[in-house]
């Protein structure tokens, strides 16, 4: 019965998370295009109720330090490193996953003539505490940039995409599931809409 209850209320943040909306540009230059790069930008997210990360983290690392001193230390490095290890990797195995034959992405694809460059603008990243929880989410904006002449073509936006909640007591991997259903639906956008 609750896990009915948690589908049921998860249903409306699942179903936000589909819309994808273009505020600038539009996609026709897309077509025929089977190759493009991948780059990932943070500057200037805010993340839950702080509206810069640098203070998210220094209140949450002080916190973890206070509490067993070096685990705030280890939190920071971890916080930075699953960008690289979790969030990029998933993003990157859904996006190609949902373009099937029709496209690919990754990092440093000198084939590509266009670059996605998916900018977090901000990161909500849940709790667990056992007796309470908040799931993940992200929002970004996603520019398409042409690599011969550094201009923007066309910027899409997505907003409250999922993370996992559950018993997830690891913020890395609540995270990277945002990620995992960004790139699942870009992907999917994509093919529908452009390529």
């Amino acid at each position: 019965m609750s896990m009915l209850l948690a589908v049921l209320l998860a249903g409306p943040q699942l179903l936000q998370a589909q819309k994808i909306k273009i505020v600038s540009g539009n996609l026709k230059f897309l077509k025929g295009v089977d190759q493009f790069d991948l780059a990932y930008d943070y500057e200037g997210m805010a993340v839950g109720k702080f509206k810069n990360e640098e203070d998210y983290l220094n209140e949450r690392q002080a916190k973890l330090n206070e509490k067993e001193p070096g685990t705030g230390d280890q939190w920071r490095e971890s916080w930075f490193a699953d960008r690289d290890n979790r969030f990029h990797p998933k993003f990157e195995e859904l996006l190609n996953k949902n373009l099937g034959n029709k496209a690919n992405a990754r990092q440093n694809n000198d084939k590509a003539p266009y670059t996605i460059l998916l900018k977090t603008v901000f990161t909500e990243p849940g709790f667990n505490v056992g007796v309470a929880r908040r799931n993940a989410s992200i929002d970004v904006e996603i520019h398409f940039i042409d690599k011969a002449t550094g201009e923007t073509r066309a910027v899409m936006e997505m907003s409250k995409i999922p993370g996992r909640g559950g018993f997830d007591y690891d913020t890395g991997i609540r995270i990277m599931e945002a990620y995992a259903k960004c790139g699942k639906e870009l992907g999917k956008y994509l093919v529908k809409k452009a390529l």
